[in-house]
């Protein structure tokens, strides 16, 4: 068996979804974590991976294929922390913060006869500091599966507190039966 990382940002847009039983063809860029990996998941669970995929950077020689025997959803303990959003740090350097109480410009695009497409940054950036040695594993049906009705987030209501701690998603560790 060969245990693969799965990172969540190239999952998030790309990838045929998969569920255990179904094969696979991973394309691998290494067969050791890198410190990052490491430090996300910690040692003694960063030693269990045996290869990382990747399929955006390039063809990859180096494959896994087989069958799928076990998939884990790997999170871990994220701070956020909300700040104001201040020319450079968030927003473009040549910005003019705006006066107090008033909204960033709206950037506009005009798609014809009157209508246009628009997004207005808010006045406050998040930023999340991953938390280390917190990352767990909850064995899931598959990748990028669709939700069952049971698994949907509740929806979120309102702005984050300026501080809070809350779980991410960091990928999955896929459990490979080599062919």
């Amino acid at each position: 068996m060969i245990r693969v990382w799965l990172t969540d940002w190239e999952w998030a847009c790309c990838g045929n979804a998969f569920a255990v039983g179904d094969e696979v063809d991973f394309g691998i860029q290494a067969r050791t974590p890198d410190p990052s990996l490491i430090e996300l998941l910690g040692q003694p669970l960063a030693a269990t991976v045996d290869a990382i995929e990747s399929h955006h950077e390039e063809e990859f020689a180096d494959r896994v294929r087989g069958r799928v025997v076990a998939v884990h959803a790997v999170t871990h303990d994220v701070e956020e922390r909300q700040s104001l959003r201040r020319p450079g740090h968030g927003a473009p350097p040549d910005a003019v913060l705006p006066p107090e109480g008033e909204e960033w410009p709206m950037v506009r695009r005009e798609l014809g006869g009157g209508v246009f497409a628009a997004s207005r940054p808010s006045r406050f950036m998040i930023e999340s500091m991953p938390v280390p040695d917190t990352a767990a594993l909850e064995p899931v049906r598959g990748v990028r599966l669709a939700p069952a009705a049971e698994d949907a987030p509740p929806p979120a209501v309102g702005d984050p507190p300026p501080e809070r701690a809350t779980r991410s998603s960091a990928g999955w560790l896929v459990d490979v039966e080599d062919r």
